[in-house]
């Protein structure tokens, strides 16, 4: 969902997730139609000048957005495109607010599912006569509302456990006995056992434990971690939107899952240094280099790895997570600001429809951004690198769950319970504190 660079190719010609996703069909595809957008006039043949300002979240498809930029420039002369990318740690949600309330709305920017479609709806445009709208499924579920679509899917993510399968296979671990919380204790049990002993260090000499987990990213505590329980006590992100309390039913399997992290990880003997791990410790300093075997990730990651060791890349899988599945979702949508001149709400329409389905635009999508397409039409595409693959596996098995957490209250996933997490591990707050302070915030923020 946030990260940091992208590498090759990946791509599902069908996949099915919930919270607005589901099968995304193989097979023939509606006839592709011309980029340009309808009701709009073509910005190639118009002598207009046109800036379009992009602001988005993805800090790993940054350089890659910045070169699809660059291309479709050169080939609409008239229309100038400016990016700028706030992600990773920092949170796009209050830069984004910043940004209006500055004055500088940029014309396309990003919205998360239905709270922000509901907090943001004064400034989205309606998208439903769009080209991209009958090939994206059901995907389009989180952003739809009295039925007007407001936003774009950027594309399909998986998200786990990434474990380094040579590791697992060097300790004599088999992967596929790891379905639940209690053989992946086992499973780790026996990894740390052989860590500790160093009867692993001569073949992987940097390896100091079994996972590493990022409290400090708020986003992979308070809104990953959270959405493989709580996506058990709502079916979907809108669900979650609606709802004006939450049981948090899942509660103690969660503390479960989320001490197993802890234990397992670098910081095992002192938990509050665990709120200094962010994401670059974990991707790029911690399982690319094999200095730890596991960590709590999606697809996004194998990019990141890939430019440290291409072989640890290619040797990624996943292990499941709150049962033998993992979650599957959109993990933003494109916006168009309603509010700026026609040319330029034209201008963005075109790039993203040109992003989206030229051949051109696709290749970007699918061999620079490194994405699992939402829509049909990328039949020729197929998944490339090792996450890919697994994700289209879990897929085909039928083992996936939503992705819920677009529709949390606003900030509630990372600001309340991801916070209230840090000060978990940190001896600040019982676990009973942090689950009964996320219900209570919930319901204050639902009145």
């Amino acid at each position: 969902m946030k990260l940091n660079k992208l590498s090759k190719a990946l791509f599902a010609s069908a996949l099915t997730i919930v919270m607005g996703v589901s099968v995304i069909g193989c097979g023939k595809s509606p006839e592709e139609k011309p980029a340009t957008t309808p009701g709009t006039t073509d910005v190639s043949q118009s002598g207009e000048k046109v800036e379009v300002d992009i602001f988005q979240f993805k800090v790993e498809i940054s350089e890659a957005l910045q070169k699809a930029a660059d291309l479709y420039m050169s080939t609409h002369p008239n229309v100038t495109i400016n990016l700028q990318t706030v992600g990773g740690g920092d949170d796009y949600g209050a830069a984004l607010k910043a940004k209006f309330q500055s004055g500088q709305e940029p014309t396309i920017f990003n919205v998360g599912g239905p709270q922000d479609v509901a907090d943001w709806i004064e400034k989205l445009e309606d998208l439903s006569d769009q080209n991209w709208v009958d090939r994206a499924g059901s995907t389009l579920g989180a952003v739809t509302s009295e039925g007007k679509v407001y936003g774009m899917p950027y594309g399909v993510e998986g998200y786990g456990l990434v474990y380094n399968k040579a590791i697992f296979e060097a300790a004599g671990i088999d992967a596929s006995t790891i379905v639940d919380t209690a053989s992946m204790d086992k499973a780790f049990a026996q990894l740390d056992a052989k860590i500790k002993a160093g009867e692993l260090k001569e073949q992987f000499p940097l390896l100091e434990a079994v996972t590493e987990y990022p409290v400090k990213e708020k986003w992979v505590t308070g809104l990953h971690s959270s959405n493989i329980f709580i996506n058990q006590e709502f079916k979907t992100g809108v669900d979650a939107y609606n709802a004006k309390e939450i049981a948090f039913e899942k509660s103690e399997d969660f503390k479960e899952y989320f001490d197993l992290m802890v234990k397992y990880s670098s910081h095992s003997d002192s938990p509050a240094k665990l709120n200094a791990v962010d994401y670059a410790t974990q991707v790029g300093q911690g399982i690319a280099i094999e200095r730890v075997a596991v960590t709590q990730q999606g697809n996004w990651v194998y990019g990141d790895v890939k430019n440290v060791d291409e072989q640890v890349a290619e040797n990624l899988g996943f292990l499941p997570v709150g049962g033998d599945r993992i979650p599957l979702g959109v993990p933003m949508y494109w916006a168009i600001n309603s509010t700026q001149p026609d040319a330029e709400k034209a201008a963005a329409k075109d790039f993203l429809n040109w992003l989206y389905t030229s051949d051109e635009g696709k290749n970007v999508v699918v061999n620079e951004f490194f994405f699992i397409p939402p829509f049909t039409g990328y039949e020729n595409y197929p998944a490339q690198d090792a996450l890919g693959k697994e994700i289209m596996r879990y897929q085909a098995e039928d083992k996936t769950t939503p992705w819920v957490f677009m529709g949390y209250p606003t900030a509630w996933g990372e600001d309340v319970l991801g916070i209230n997490l840090q000060k978990y591990v940190a001896g600040e707050m019982t676990w009973e504190q942090v689950i009964d302070d996320a219900k209570a915030k919930w319901a204050e923020a639902r009145q």
